[in-house]
């Protein structure tokens, strides 16, 4: 009988998540906790890559931490950024997310259709004598960079944030009272596999996201109970709804 279970992310910021069915459904209490988290470059550390913000035209934006930490930057440098500078988001919820900074204005914000950046490009390519800026995370791969080299567009790359880890305190350790695990990320099962006492004699459940999660769970020595991210369940709501139908009847 499952009762508790601890699933590596933030907490759903909508009420009308499926998760929270979840906990309603079966009467199980679901603990969200990512072991990994998003910390910004201070002002000082971003100035060591001698970049001129207001020296670009467009910014391209992958993810909202690009967004967040780009004004955070720009305001702790005093920086007023124009009008007139254009932004490239690979999603439109993205490019609305914006609207938390500054004005949204439809002839200065593009956005891809789909998230990858592929559909992003004819946007940019329409808009070929834009200087470009590409805020990044300090765990990026340059895949990005590649494909705007190849097209000929004069842009840079820069670190704006960085991931660091997010580990349980020694009295979250001690206290620790869940039956199940959910990981999303390898990192998250390296690091409890190591901090967590029982985990690899099977003390818990483990439920993973993806095919690279579930290796890292098997090179660990860990029994694997779960996984989502297939074609008969493609998200983790639906593969805890099967499994709680068995383990919680």
């Amino acid at each position: 009988m499952i009762k508790k279970i601890l699933i590596s992310q933030p907490k759903p910021a909508s009420e009308k998540s499926p998760y929270f069915d979840i906990e309603k459904n079966y009467g199980v209490e679901l603990v969200f906790r990512p072991f990994i988290k998003v910390e910004g470059l201070t002002a000082k550390e971003f100035r060591q890559q001698k970049i001129d913000i207001l020296s670009y035209t467009a910014i391209i934006f992958t993810s909202r931490h690009a967004v967040d930490n780009f004004f955070m930057i720009a305001k702790d440098m005093r920086l007023t950024i124009p009008e007139i500078m254009k932004y490239f988001c690979v999603t439109e919820s993205i490019s609305l997310y914006i609207q938390k900074y500054t004005q949204y204005r439809k002839r200065k914000v593009f956005f891809g259709a789909t998230g990858k950046f592929d559909d992003l490009m004819p946007h940019i390519l329409r808009h070929k004598t834009e200087k470009y800026l590409l805020p990044q995370s300090s765990a990026h791969t340059d895949e990005i960079a590649k494909i705007l080299t190849a097209k000929g567009l004069n842009h840079q790359e820069c670190i704006m944030y960085r991931t660091v880890s997010n580990n349980f305190t020694e009295e979250e350790i001690k206290n620790f009272d869940c039956d199940m695990l959910i990981f999303s990320t390898p990192t998250g099962v390296n690091y409890l596999g190591e901090s967590l006492p029982g985990i690899k004699e099977g003390k818990y459940k483990i439920g993973v996201f993806g095919p690279t999660t579930a290796k890292a769970v098997e090179s660990a020595g860990m029994k694997l109970d779960l996984m989502a991210g297939t074609p008969e369940y493609p998200s983790m709501v639906a593969a805890l709804r099967s499994y709680l139908d068995k383990e919680n009847k």
